[in-house]
C-alpha cells in the first residue's frame, strides 16, 4: 500500500513538473516580467486579446473558370487554324456561364473532328451540339474541383505573404459561414491599409507581346476607330501599378495570351536601376526561361518585324513597354518610376508569394484596437480569478477537509490546462477563457459527485475505506460519461467552428481531459493518503 502511493506520489509530481515546464518553458529571467514574457511565448493572445485585423473575404471563383476557358478557346482557334476548319464566332456569350463555349458557323462534317480533338486534349470538357452551334462545356465535376483548387491557392498565397510581414500566430482558413470565404484574423497588426492591399492584390505579373509598332493609343474609342481587333489580341491599359495616379491613360494592343506567366515567376526581389530608382527584378523558371528565349530571338529589332515589343503586366495594367533588343533568358525587371522602397519590396513579397488565382472582395471587415485588448484580459483574468477563489472558499466550507482535497485538484488541474496550451502553442481569446472558468466549474462537479457519494457511503455505515472506495467506483461512470459527451461537443466546435468558438473548444477540451485526471486519479490519491495516516474507525471530514 505505502509503495503504491508512493509511486502515484512521484507520478503526480512528474506530471505537476511537466506542465509547469510546458507554461513556463525556460525563462530568460526568473522576475515577474521574465515569468510573464515566458508565459506569452508560449501560449499566444487571440485578436480579441491583442488586437489586430478580422477579414471575412470572397474568393471570385468564376474569374478562375473564365481564365480556363479562355484558355481552351486559344487551344480552339490554334488547333482548327491548324486543320482549315473555318467558324463565324467562337465565344462564352452567357457571362453567368463562363464554364461554356458555344462555337457558331462551324460545318457539319468538322463535328467529329472537334469531338476527337476536345476528347484528346481537353479532357474536362465534354462536346455537345444545340440550335446555336456546338457547346464545349467544362464537366461540372472539374468546375468544382477548380473552385476547390482556387479557394486553396488563394489561402496559400495569403499565408505566404502573411508570413513574408511577419505576423504572429496569424489565423488563415476557410470561412465555415459561407461558400468560398476565407476568414483571416492577425493579431497585432498596425497598419491596416497596407496590410489590406497586399492581401487583396492579385500579384498576376504577366508578360505580353506588343502590336501596333508598340505605339500606344491615347484612348480605348481611338483604338477601335482603326477597326476590328485581330484574333488572339486585346485592348491593355497602361498604369503604374503603384503610386503616380496622375500619368495619362493609354491603350496598348498585345497579345491576349502572355508569353510569360504568373506561375512562371521564379523569384523577385527588390533592387535599382541604372539612375538608382527603386525597381524589382525577377528571375524566370527553367522552363519559362526556354520558352522566352527562343520568343525573344524569334521577335527582336534586329529582324523585320515591326511588333519587337513587350510589355510587362501587372493586375491586368501596363506596368512598362520595352523593346526586345537581344535574346531574354530568365531575367528580367520591373522599372520606370513610380516605385518607393517600401512599394517595390512589397512588389517583390507579392511576386515571390505567388499570385492569387482569382480576385478577393472584403465581405466584413473589422479591427480590434490593443486597448480594448488590454481591458478584455484585466476583465477575463479578474473574472477568472474571482470565479475560482469563490469555488475554493466553498469547497472549504462545505466540505472541510475533504474540500482541501478538491482546491488541490482543482490548481493542479488549472496548471495542466495551462501547460497543455503551452506546449501545443495554442491561442488564448475570450472564449478561451470562458473555456477555462468552464473547465473550473467541470471540475468542481465532478468533486461534489463523488464527495456525496462518499457521504452516502457513509450516512450506510460504511467505513471510511469502503466509503472512499465505493463513492469513487460508483461516481467513476456517470464523470466519464458526462466528460466524454462533453469533449465530443467541444471537438465539433473546434473542426467545424472558427476562430474564437474553435479556441473556446480547444481549451474546454484540454481542461476536461485535465480534469478526468484530477478529479479521479489525484483526488483518490490524497484520500487513499489521509485515510493512510487515520487510525482504524477514525471519522473522514467531508
Amino acid at each position: 500500500m505505502q509503495r503504491t502511493l508512493l509511486i502515484k506520489t512521484v507520478v503526480i509530481i512528474v506530471v505537476l513538473l511537466v506542465f509547469v515546464f510546458g507554461i513556463f518553458g525556460k525563462p530568460d529571467k526568473f522576475s515577474g516580467d521574465g515569468l510573464k514574457q515566458a508565459v506569452l511565448n508560449r501560449i499566444h493572445l487571440g485578436l480579441d486579446l491583442k488586437g489586430g485585423m478580422h477579414l471575412i473575404l470572397q474568393v471570385m471563383v468564376d474569374e478562375a473558370i473564365g481564365s480556363e476557358t479562355d484558355r481552351a478557346i486559344e487551344q480552339l482557334k490554334d488547333e482548327m487554324g491548324k486543320q482549315g476548319i473555318t467558324y463565324t464566332d467562337i465565344s462564352k456569350p452567357d457571362p453567368e456561364h463562363a464554364e461554356k463555349i458555344v462555337i457558331k458557323g462551324l460545318p457539319i462534317d468538322a463535328g467529329p473532328k472537334l469531338r476527337a480533338y476536345v476528347g484528346d486534349y481537353l479532357r474536362q470538357y465534354s462536346v455537345t451540339s444545340g440550335p446555336d452551334g456546338w457547346i464545349v462545356s467544362m464537366n461540372p465535376s472539374e468546375a468544382a474541383s477548380l473552385k476547390e483548387q482556387t479557394v486553396d491557392k488563394s489561402i496559400e498565397a495569403i499565408r505566404n505573404r502573411v508570413d513574408t510581414l511577419g505576423v504572429t500566430e496569424p489565423l488563415i482558413q476557410r470561412n465555415g459561414m459561407g461558400k468560398e470565404q476565407i476568414l483571416v484574423q492577425l493579431p497585432g497588426v498596425d497598419d491596416l491599409e497596407r496590410v489590406k492591399g497586399i492581401i487583396q492584390s492579385t500579384a498576376r505579373l504577366e508578360i505580353h507581346q506588343v502590336f501596333n509598332g508598340g505605339a500606344p493609343f491615347p484612348n480605348e474609342q481611338v483604338a477601335l476607330a482603326q477597326g476590328p481587333i485581330p484574333p488572339g489580341q486585346v485592348l491593355m491599359h497602361a498604369s503604374p501599378i503603384m503610386g503616380n495616379e496622375g500619368t495619362p491613360d493609354q491603350v496598348y494592343l498585345v497579345s491576349k495570351i502572355p508569353v510569360v506567366g504568373g506561375t512562371d515567376i521564379l523569384d523577385a526581389r527588390p533592387s535599382t536601376d541604372e539612375q538608382g530608382r527603386p525597381d524589382v527584378s525577377f528571375n524566370l523558371t527553367a522552363a519559362a526561361g526556354q520558352k522566352f528565349a527562343a520568343f525573344t530571338s524569334a521577335h527582336n529589332e534586329n529582324l523585320p518585324d515591326p511588333n519587337h515589343y513587350l510589355a510587362v503586366v501587372l493586375d491586368n495594367k501596363i506596368r512598362e513597354v520595352a523593346s526586345i533588343r537581344q535574346t531574354i533568358r530568365d531575367r528580367g525587371s520591373i522599372s520606370g518610376g513610380g516605385f518607393t522602397d517600401q512599394s517595390a519590396g512589397d512588389l517583390a513579397m507579392l511576386l515571390r508569394s505567388g499570385a492569387l488565382p482569382a480576385s478577393l472582395h472584403y465581405l466584413s471587415e473589422s479591427t480590434v484596437g490593443p486597448s480594448l485588448g488590454a481591458d478584455s484580459i484585466r476583465s477575463g483574468v479578474k473574472a477568472a480569478i474571482a470565479g475560482m477563489l469563490a469555488v475554493l472558499v466553498f469547497m472549504l466550507i462545505y466540505y472541510r477537509g475533504a474540500g482541501v482535497n478538491a482546491n488541490v485538484a482543482l490548481i493542479l488541474n488549472l496548471i495542466i490546462l495551462l501547460g497543455f496550451m503551452g506546449f501545443f502553442g495554442a491561442t488564448l481569446t475570450l472564449p478561451g477563457i470562458a473555456g477555462v472558468i468552464l473547465t473550473v466549474g467541470m471540475g468542481v462537479d465532478s468533486n461534489v459527485l463523488i464527495f456525496e457519494r462518499i457521504r452516502e457511503e457513509l450516512r450506510h455505515n460504511k467505513a471510511p475505506a469502503a466509503a472512499v472506495d465505493q463513492g469513487f467506483g460508483r461516481a467513476w461512470i456517470t464523470i466519464v460519461d458526462t466528460h466524454v459527451t462533453t469533449i465530443v461537443s467541444a471537438l465539433i466546435l473546434i473542426f467545424v467552428g472558427s476562430g474564437p468558438v474553435s479556441g473556446f473548444g480547444l481549451t474546454l477540451t484540454f481542461g476536461l481531459l485535465a480534469n478526468l485526471f484530477t478529479a479521479v486519479f489525484v483526488s483518490r490519491v490524497i484520500f487513499d493518503a489521509v485515510l493512510n495516516r487515520k487510525q482504524r474507525g477514525q471519522a473522514l471530514s467531508i
